[in-house]
């Protein structure tokens, strides 16, 4: 039945479903983006930080979210270090196209049944005091397990924003897919560019991870679930759109929350495939593009 307040409180989820879809999308937009690369494994990656955070919250009670960002060091040399093996291995020798996508299905089963043989099927959950708590006013309520991650999720967006937009390399960053000659005209590498930009984007998997345990429990297999969303969301914003991924993410997480409310949640998964698709008929530049 249809009422204001079921309306409401599907728009707020809405909006905090959004913010995550963003931040989990933020590792792709930089990478297929920015930089060309299409890092089909990049969900993976976020659910290997949800299992480190898993992990820490479960043997010593560290805080998801602290975790998250305690990792993000150690995801960015993973990244540079996966970039450095892609180049030598596709790039450098022009061969990237679809053995370079092969490369990067490879890692994601890898990552996959990795954390399968070590922790089986089973869900995964976190504990935080602010898990299992809500606000309410009237009939609309706003639970904290998804507005804080929601709140870190912005922080995460303003930060890799900041760096893109004020720094020289983040600047390089946006350019070394447009203008290689260029950039090495302005004394950069494009190379050392290509892997300060791929170890940004995986090292924002760590902290995505962490929010995605907090929201839902997830098991090895969840992370194939968000392929459709994040690339949904990477085209809709416009490739290499920091902007325009968190606003493509808020869409579409306000789309998938409507349809669960008043369809039910079967039609959800259905919405980042139709967007995609509505995206790619008529505006294939995306809403941020140029």
């Amino acid at each position: 039945m249809f009422t204001v307040d079921l309306l409401f409180n599907a728009l707020i989820a809405g909006v905090l479903l959004g913010g995550f879809y963003a931040a989990v999308s933020l590792g792709l937009t930089v990478s297929f983006g920015q930089l060309n690369i299409v890092n089909i494994a990049h969900p993976a990656f976020v659910i290997l930080g949800s299992y480190i955070a898993y992990m820490c919250n479960s043997l010593w009670g560290l805080d998801p979210i602290l975790t998250g960002i305690i990792f993000i060091p150690v995801f960015f040399l993973i990244g540079a270090g996966a970039y450095r093996l892609y180049y030598e291995s596709f790039e450098r020798k022009d061969d990237e196209a679809l053995r370079g996508l092969a490369f990067f299905f490879g890692v994601m089963f890898i990552i996959e049944v990795a954390l399968i043989m070590v922790y089986g099927v089973d869900f995964r959950t976190v504990q935080a005091s602010y898990i299992g708590q809500s606000w309410k006013a009237g009939g609309i309520g706003v639970p904290t397990r998804m507005f804080v991650p929601f709140c870190v999720a912005i922080a995460m967006f303003s930060a890799v924003y900041l760096y893109m937009s004020r720094t020289f390399n983040g600047r390089a960053i946006k350019a070394v897919a447009q203008d290689r000659l260029a950039l090495q005209l302005m004394g950069a590498d494009p190379v050392k560019i290509k892997q300060l930009g791929f170890g940004i984007s995986i090292g924002t998997a760590a902290l995505a991870g962490a929010l995605l345990i907090i929201i839902i429990p997830v098991e090895p297999s969840v992370g194939r679930l968000y392929i459709g969303q994040v690339f949904a969301i990477a085209v809709l914003a416009g490739l290499g759109s920091i902007p325009g991924t968190l606003v493509a993410g808020l869409i579409l997480g306000i789309a998938e929350s409507l349809v669960s409310t008043f369809f039910g949640p079967s039609w959800a998964p259905a919405v980042a495939f139709g967007i995609l698709l509505a995206a790619l008929a008529f505006r294939p530049q995306g809403l941020f593009g140029r």
